[in-house]
């Protein structure tokens, strides 16, 4: 019988049976539920109204990048558009050791300091042990160097190596160096302006910038939404000066070398436009660097030619003398019997060398720079009425000037000049009042101008761009008839030419000046043996465009005079400015027999 072929046998499949889930456990999972939503219900309301505002705000800074004004401040040029003082970029870099890590190297891996020391040494000049020490155990927050210029910057972010922070910030670099530190001043190390024109002009030196805040989205795209008008916009203005750096630099060599020659105290050197006051040179020495401030006594931060007060002696007998005339006390043809000495008051005056000169003529009375014949010019004037001339002149006010600390001059009270025959006496030769350099110069532009009392200044206000303000147009209050100030520059004409001044004389020029010799007081008293030196220039005469003062303190030597301490120095400073404001000659130049 054949054999049956097997068929597998199925699985047996397994009934489950359903149960009927039990009333209160569906009620428990239905409550459970409901505490979850109503959960989840609540969350939302409490962070969508009660923590809204908070949360928005964490939004918002991390989406937010906000930068701060750095504080920069516009450069300052000189009449030509030369940089006198401008900001650059530095850095300073900031070390934080528990992080050292070089690229390449494990996440958690610390490198010791010396290993960062000597990558960094070479960049920046410090030996390795130097910089070990400046680390020292600190785990964070140490300043390793100040001062880094950018390209060395760049250096170090090359590098790559982690925990070191480069910070950027602004810094004054002044490129002329002790040049214009007179005028100019400077900024201490928290960039806080404490001399000079930083100081005065400091609102005006201060660029406008503002806090940016540049929203991002996820992915880092800047949103043009919520920016501020013209908050991107940088101003390129200047602080233009009207000093010119090829006369300052020509002014402060030849009076140096002159203060060193007589081994005097101080200097200062003045070449002012007298058509608007503009000042083209204002050079003092002792100076200083304010590159390297903290070098220097803190003296020297002072601009004495605007502060200090001295008596300026026979460089103010030319003022007098226009006075005179102006009131009509003496005529251009007059003269005066100089008789060597008077007696005024009790007091005895002398000329300089206790000579006489006899008659002589008012250029003369310049020439020989007679004490004796200016009292004798102006006795005829009422000391009531000369003291008014010298108030009018602004003696005892303060200079309408833009250089800082400018102060007035000194001037005897009224009563005591009208009351007193030896103060008008004095006054006649420029002695018993004081005042600055700056006033003198402003002085005798008045003289070189026509009558016009201008307002002695160094900046020309700010530009934008690379344009440059162009020379201010002729001011100043009229005090003196024209006819007045001619006749007085052609006897200080007859100075250089004839007399003190010979040492100014320029062939083919005309030009006027007059010297001065002055004692020294102190809190009222004349110091023996100490003088002050000046010299005033003025040029052309026959069209007279600039006034160059110099007065040097206390120079050392029997010899020491105006002649032969301020009039070198002057001129030098007088070839230069012909040559640097092309001024053609005046007169023929007789050619020399071959």
């Amino acid at each position: 019988m054949a054999e049956r072929t097997r068929r597998p046998a199925r699985p047996r499949q397994r009934v489950i049976h359903l149960e009927p889930v039990p009333a209160g456990r569906m009620r428990i999972v239905y409550a459970l539920l409901c505490l979850g939503l109503i959960g989840l219900a609540g969350r939302m309301a409490w962070l969508q109204v009660v923590q809204s505002r908070d949360l928005e705000a964490r939004a918002r800074s991390l989406q937010t990048q906000r930068t701060d004004p750095l504080g920069t401040r516009r450069p300052i040029v000189d009449r030509s558009g030369r940089l006198v003082a401008l900001d650059e970029e530095r850095f300073r870099l900031w070390a934080h050791p528990r992080y050292f890590n070089f690229p390449g190297d494990a996440p958690q891996r610390v490198r010791p300091p010396l290993e960062v020391a000597r990558r960094l040494s070479g960049l920046l000049a410090v030996p390795m042990a130097e910089l070990v020490k400046r680390i020292g155990d600190r785990p964070s927050g140490i300043r390793l160097a100040e001062g880094i210029d950018p390209e060395t910057a760049s250096e170090i972010r090359r590098l790559g190596i982690s925990g070191l922070d480069l910070e950027a910030y602004p810094y004054r670099v002044y490129p002329q160096g002790d040049l214009f530190a007179n005028v100019v001043g400077f900024l201490n190390l928290e960039r806080v302006p404490q001399a000079g024109l930083e100081q005065s002009r400091d609102e005006d030196l201060r660029r406008h910038e503002q806090s940016r805040s540049l929203r991002r989205g996820a992915d880092g795209t800047p949103l043009p939404d919520s920016l501020s008008p013209g908050v991107f916009f940088g101003d390129d203005l200047r602080l233009q000066l009207t000093l010119d750096a090829r006369l300052q630099e020509l002014a402060a060599k030849a009076l140096t070398a002159q203060i060193k020659k007589w081994k005097a105290r101080k200097g200062v050197a003045i070449v002012m436009d007298v058509r608007n006051g503009e000042l083209l040179a204002l050079a003092s020495t002792p100076t200083y660097n304010p590159n390297r401030y903290w070098s220097f006594p803190a003296a020297r931060f002072r601009e004495w030619s605007v502060q200090d007060l001295y008596e300026p002696g026979s460089t103010f007998k030319p003022i007098n003398l226009a006075i005179a005339l102006q009131e009509g006390v003496i005529q251009a043809n007059g003269r005066v019997n100089d008789t060597g000495q008077l007696q005024i008051g009790g007091w005895p005056i002398f000329n300089h060398d206790r000579q006489g000169n006899g008659v002589i003529d008012f250029p003369t009375v310049l020439q020989v720079s007679s004490n004796v014949g200016m009292v004798e010019a102006m006795r005829n004037l009422k000391p009531s009425v000369y003291w008014d001339w010298l108030y009018r002149l602004g003696i005892e006010n303060r200079p309408d000037t833009d250089l800082p600390g400018a102060q007035a001059g000194q001037l005897k009270a009224k009563e005591l000049f009208t009351t007193q025959p030896i103060e008008p006496a004095t006054a006649a030769f420029g002695q018993g009042f004081a005042l600055t350099p700056l006033k003198l110069t402003q002085l005798h532009a008045l003289l070189a101008n026509g009558g016009r009392l201008v307002s002695p200044h160094i900046t020309r206000g700010l530009r934008a761009g690379d344009a440059l303000a162009s020379s201010g147009r002729s001011s100043g209050q009229q005090l003196l008839r024209p006819e007045v100030t001619r006749t007085v520059m052609a006897w200080m004409e007859s100075v250089v030419d004839k007399g003190s001044g010979k040492g100014a004389k320029t062939p083919g020029y005309r030009i006027g000046g007059k010297t001065g010799t002055a004692q020294k007081a102190h809190n009222g008293v004349y110091i023996p043996g100490a003088r002050i030196c000046s010299f005033v220039a003025t040029l052309p005469v026959n069209d007279p465009r600039f006034v160059v003062v110099v007065v040097v303190d206390e120079p050392q030597g029997d010899n020491a005079y105006g002649s032969t301490v301020a009039v070198p120095v002057a001129k030098q400073i007088i070839d230069g400015l012909l040559v640097l404001e092309q001024i053609p000659p005046q007169v023929a130049v007789n050619a020399a027999p071959g």
